[in-house]
């Protein structure tokens, strides 16, 4: 007989429940169970495929100190990834399954079914900093902005704290690998990560992100000794590394949520009451994580591709096909957003000031539905976390839970003016506008015409100053 430790999206050892369980109970064996189709159908990035590939050939080293080792299994989708798991159940005559939550539709229905078949699953969480479901307004109810679920949420933690998993105590047995093997039959073949085992899932190079060991042992400690006092000055900057740049990490799992609230407030306590202090704006966007999560566990609709305004959904977005291709190109002739599309495509990661404009840009100035970018989105980033993503997109849209009504429409001239003056960003990603000086740079066209420049820069799909008028009678 030999439980099971289950891995998901919880791709580390620290401040991990179920791997505190699993090891408590003398667990040996781990399995993880990727889907391809299931990856396909959610528009997994390849380049966040081969992050979480890396970090599972880690975690498979981390877990062997634990005496625990870990497989991976392939399956097409949930359904199968639960046959999968119920045959090797089966087969180790096992008698639980630890794991954390996932908290969307088609995870939460995959585990119902598992319960329902007899599987006994002892699911933890630890993808949000305070419970789902634990920051209500006084009715009970989630709340329908941000502001007021901030407020509940720092309250929450003055007076209960922040809870985190202790760390698991190593085991010193060999891992199981050889003796797992020959108890299994022929048709269910696990293999170790270490034996190059694929994902038979397309993967993109994610080298120049750091393994998460190397995040926690340096990036991180840097980040709060150095950086976060300043996060706030320099976070909206596209041309300066001012973002703490773990937002990859937290999506799959390889760091803590909470394990980064501990070490920011034990650095800082005064921030749970006074969020004047410059390192209140880092834990903000921890906050935001949060509420976005919570949102979505108290409206699965969500899930669905539902808009939150339901106000909104006789909208008739445009089916413009040809401006979409332009945004996705980066060939709006808006320089900012151009720059911002290229930075997606090509790194995998785009600055959190140019989402917003990027977002606005789509779904303001082209009328074109937030759900085909928010697909896009999802399909690039290796960062692409889908409550976030869904969050973002609809407040960019004024579709979802924000304080300020569809009027709310980014200018991406003055944008570009106030947060990339002298050009650096957008030179960096566009090459055709290295000769345009600092002030034309923003919108150069008038300039090129002027002077007869030879620019192979193309000209702007829509004119602002009509686009706004356009989308302001439009969600009227």
């Amino acid at each position: 007989m030999s439980d099971i430790l289950w891995i998901r999206r919880d791709l580390r050892i620290h401040d991990n429940p179920a791997l505190v369980a699993a090891v408590e109970n003398g667990v040996t064996n781990a399995v993880f169970i990727s889907t391809p189709q299931q990856w396909q159908q959610h528009d997994l990035a390849p380049i966040k495929a081969d992050f979480i590939y890396r970090h599972l050939k880690q975690l498979e080293l981390q877990l062997a100190e634990f005496g625990i080792t870990l497989l991976h299994l392939k399956a097409t989708d949930f359904d199968d990834q639960a046959a999968q798991l119920t045959r090797l159940y089966n087969e180790l005559d096992a008698k639980c399954v630890y794991t954390n939550s996932e908290p969307e539709v088609d995870e939460q229905l995959r585990d119902k079914r598992l319960i329902a078949s007899g599987i006994k699953l002892k699911m933890t969480d630890c993808d949000t900093i305070l419970p789902l479901g634990s920051v209500l307004n006084k009715q009970g109810e989630m709340f329908k902005v941000f502001t007021p679920f901030k407020n509940a949420w720092l309250k929450e933690v003055q007076v209960k704290g922040i809870q985190c998993s202790p760390a698991p105590i190593i085991q010193a047995e060999p891992t199981q690998t050889e003796r797992l093997n020959t108890q299994l039959s022929g048709d269910l073949t696990p293999h170790k990560l270490s034996d190059e085992y694929d994902f038979d899932f397309p993967r993109v190079d994610s080298d120049r992100w750091p393994l998460s060991q190397d995040v926690l042992n340096s990036v991180i400690p840097n980040f709060l000794a150095n950086k976060v006092n300043d996060y706030g000055k320099f976070r909206d900057i596209p041309s300066i590394k001012g973002t703490s740049g773990l937002s990859p990490y937290l999506t799959i799992g390889a760091v803590s949520p909470r394990w980064l609230a501990i070490q920011l407030i034990q650095q800082q306590p005064d921030l749970l009451f006074d969020t004047q202090l410059p390192a209140f704006s880092w834990l903000n966007e921890l906050i935001w994580r949060d509420f976005y999560k919570h949102l979505m566990f108290h409206h699965p609709r969500l899930v669905k591709g539902a808009n939150f305004q339901q106000k909104y959904n006789g909208l008739d977005w445009y089916q413009d096909h040809p401006s979409f291709k332009a945004w996705c190109e980066g060939k709006t002739g808006y320089p900012l957003v151009d720059a911002a599309m290229r930075q997606l495509v090509e790194t995998g990661w785009m600055h959190n000031r140019l989402r917003m404009v990027v977002a606005s840009f789509l779904t303001k100035h082209l009328l074109i539905d937030w759900r085909w970018g928010e697909r896009f989105f999802m399909s690039h980033l290796i960062d692409g976390d889908f409550s976030a993503n869904n969050g973002g997109w609809q407040w960019a849209s004024s579709t979802g839970c924000d304080a300020q009504p569809y009027f709310r429409i980014f200018n991406p001239i003055t944008q570009s003016e106030k947060f990339d003056p002298k050009g650096i960003f957008i030179r960096k990603y566009i090459p055709e506008l290295q000769k345009i000086p600092d002030k034309h740079v923003h919108f150069p066209h008038d300039y090129i015409k002027k002077n007869g420049i030879n620019s192979e820069y193309w000209q702007p799909i829509v004119e602002h100053k009509e686009a706004r008028l356009r989308a302001l009678a439009f969600f009227k």
